[in-house]
C-alpha cells in the first residue's frame, strides 16, 4: 500500500504555479528524482554524485569532462538549477571549481537544499530569477571567464520561447573562457524542427557546433532530448563518440557534414520569431 507523500517533500512553485516534488527511489535508497508537474526533470544519486542517471545530463557531462585536462577546477554557469545534479557532478569531479546557478523558482532551491543538501565548502552561488534577465547582471568578472555555460531551462515540460533566440545566445557568447563550451539541452518530438532551428541559431553565433542524441531520436521517431554543444574554438571532442557510444543509453555525435545536412535550411530564431519547445504528450512520462 503506498505511503502519503511527506509534505515537505513536495513545494507549489510561485512564479509558475508548478508543483515540485522530490521522490526517492524505495529499491535503491539515495536515489532521488525530481518531478515538476509530473515531468521528471533532474535524477540524483547522493551517495555518487559522479553517477548521472539521465540520458541527456550524461552527455552534457561528458562536455564537463572534456573541456578542460581531468580533475582541473573550471568555472561552470548553469542556467536552470533543477536538483543541481550538474552542479553536483562539477564538485564531485573537479574539487575546487567556481560555479553559478541562475534559477528562477526560489521554492524549488529551497526544497533541493533541504532535502538533498550540498556538500559542505562547495563554491556555489545561486542566483534567482530568469535566466536571461539575470544573465546580463553577471558580474563583470565573469566575462571571459565561462568554461562551462549549461543552458537546461523548463517551465513545466517546455523551453520559454525568450531562451532560445540569437540574442539570449549573444548574451551567453562573451561569458565564455577561450575554448569554453555552451552546452544546451533542446526537448523535441518527430520531425525535430525545433531542434534544428535550435542548431541552426547555434551555429550562426558560435563558430563551432555539434549535438548528440539517440539514433532513433536523430530519426525523428520519438520525443527526447537532443544535447548541443557550441564554442568559438574547436571542440575538444576526439574522444566523445566512443563515449557516446558506450553510455546505457548509446548516442551519436553530429558535426561537420552531417550537422549542415540536418541543419538543411532550417531558420535562425530570433527574439520576433521564437517559440517554446513543443510540449511533449503525457504518454512520454509514464511508466512502461
Amino acid at each position: 500500500m503506498p505511503h502519503p507523500v511527506d509534505p515537505p517533500l513536495e513545494r507549489r512553485l510561485s512564479a509558475s504555479g508548478h508543483l515540485a516534488k522530490l521522490e526517492e527511489s524505495r529499491s535503491a535508497p539515495g536515489s532521488w528524482t525530481l518531478y515538476v508537474d509530473g515531468t521528471p526533470q533532474s535524477h540524483v544519486e547522493l551517495g555518487r554524485p559522479e553517477w548521472l542517471g539521465f540520458e541527456y545530463v550524461r552527455r552534457i557531462g561528458h562536455a564537463i569532462d572534456l573541456v578542460r585536462p581531468e580533475g582541473e577546477p573550471i568555472t561552470a554557469l548553469h542556467l536552470g538549477g533543477g536538483a543541481l545534479t550538474l552542479p553536483r557532478y562539477v564538485i564531485a569531479t573537479r574539487p575546487g571549481s567556481r560555479q553559478q546557478v541562475i534559477e528562477l523558482e526560489s521554492e524549488l532551491v529551497e526544497l533541493v537544499r533541504e532535502v538533498l543538501p550540498l556538500p559542505r565548502g562547495a563554491q556555489l552561488r545561486v542566483r534567482h530569477g530568469d535566466a536571461r534577465a539575470v544573465l546580463q547582471k553577471l558580474p563583470a568578472g565573469l566575462d571571459g571567464a565561462v568554461d562551462l555555460a549549461v543552458v537546461d531551462i523548463f517551465s513545466g515540460a517546455r523551453t520559454p520561447a525568450h531562451v532560445t533566440s540569437t540574442e539570449f545566445y549573444g548574451l551567453l557568447r562573451p561569458r565564455l573562457a577561450p575554448g569554453g563550451i555552451v552546452a544546451a539541452n533542446v526537448a523535441d518530438g518527430a520531425g525535430l524542427a525545433f531542434a534544428r532551428t535550435q542548431a541552426a541559431t547555434l551555429a550562426h553565433v558560435f563558430g563551432h557546433v555539434a549535438l548528440a542524441a539517440d539514433p532513433s531520436m536523430l530519426k525523428g521517431r520519438r520525443f527526447g532530448n537532443v544535447v548541443m554543444y557550441a564554442s568559438d574554438a574547436e571542440l575538444p571532442f576526439g574522444e566523445l563518440p566512443r563515449r557516446l557510444a558506450s553510455d546505457p543509453a548509446p548516442a551519436k555525435l553530429i558535426d561537420g557534414e552531417e550537422l549542415r545536412r540536418f541543419i538543411a535550411g532550417a531558420p535562425v530564431v530570433t527574439d520576433a520569431t521564437a517559440v517554446p519547445s513543443p510540449p511533449p504528450a503525457r504518454s512520454v512520462f509514464l511508466a512502461k
